[in-house]
């Protein structure tokens, strides 16, 4: 099975390439072949509402036959992570301290990484409960780097949690056999810790089975895209993680006379035989540029019919 067709569908690359418009035309060609289909954003800057002409928002929405769309808000996934924070710690933290504590956990809100956690735990909320749902989920992600963090936490999280695990157990442990006369005592952070663990696990597998996992960048024939998706798919290799598909838009059409476009074909074909070599491993799939932004459903069946093989 080619990546473009797998049941979870990551699209990643530079801002400014077309991610957002390939990401939509993909999974409108999925809704079209019969397949439900959930296309969802996890860029701050939303583009799929204006590419379908309407508000989708933090909800699940159907934008067309079997076709629908959810933009994830960071800020709105920030509090309820913040909030989920200060359900786990009910109980567990003195009265007294509650109100400092509570104080502490809304500065977070603020700090950096936090925005990127709570979309984290979203993602991986929607890749264990809505596959389920959903014949196919495609993610328009944000530009490379935040993608790059963003797959690899599963890995990394699972490692920094085992570490705390640990140190959970030894403390409890020793708790164990000085004060509590040998009797196992309860505990609620090691029971939490213990089912994050789980839940980054599960979702750890998905992202790492190829069968329904894909994962695929989008680039556009220019110097800084291609040193940009090299180094992205370097790195996810390092994670077990592999890029099997690049798609090389805004290439320039045929039809596209003059002196203009005839200097820029030169200066094209330099960095499309510079993809050729670069990504040798890789399937590539070439799309033009249009005269204007895809913002209409038939605009989406036509640039979808470059998926599409034969």
């Amino acid at each position: 099975m080619q990546d473009i067709d797998k049941k979870i569908l990551f699209i990643g690359g530079k801002g400014g390439v077309g991610k957002s418009t390939t990401a939509a035309a993909i999974a409108w060609k999925s809704a079209q072949n019969g397949l439900k289909t959930l296309l969802i954003s996890t860029d701050p800057a939303h583009n799929i509402g204006d590419i379908f002409d309407q508000n989708i928002g933090g909800k699940t929405k159907q934008v067309a036959d079997n076709l629908f769309a959810l933009e994830i808000d960071p800020d709105t996934e920030t509090e309820k992570y913040i909030n989920g924070v200060k359900e786990n710690i009910k109980g567990i933290v003195h009265s007294s301290m509650m109100e400092e504590v509570h104080r502490q956990l809304d500065t977070a809100k603020a700090s950096p990484g936090a925005d990127e956690a709570a979309l984290f735990d979203k993602l991986i909320a929607i890749i264990l409960e809505e596959r389920s749902n959903f014949d196919r989920l495609i993610f328009d992600t944000a530009p490379t780097g935040h993608t790059i963090r963003l797959l690899t936490l599963p890995e990394l999280m699972g490692i920094w949690i085992e570490g705390l695990l640990q140190k959970r157990q030894k403390t409890n442990e020793n708790y164990t056999q000085l004060l509590n006369d040998g009797e196992p005592i309860e505990d609620p952070i090691y029971d939490v810790l213990k089912e994050r663990q789980e839940k980054f696990s599960r979702a750890r597998e998905v992202l790492l089975d190829h069968h329904q996992t894909g994962f695929i960048f989008v680039l556009n024939p220019e110097r800084l895209p291609i040193l940009e998706t090299k180094k992205a798919i370097e790195l996810l290799d390092k994670y077990h993680l592999h890029v099997k598909t690049l798609i090389v838009n805004k290439l320039l059409p045929e039809d596209a006379v003059g002196e203009f476009f005839e200097k820029r074909k030169v200066h094209e074909k330099r960095y499309v035989v510079m993809i050729e070599e670069t990504f040798r491993e890789q399937e590539l799939i070439y799309v033009p540029l249009f005269s204007g932004d895809i913002t209409s459903k038939q605009e989406l069946e036509y640039m979808s019919k470059y998926y599409t093989k034969g």
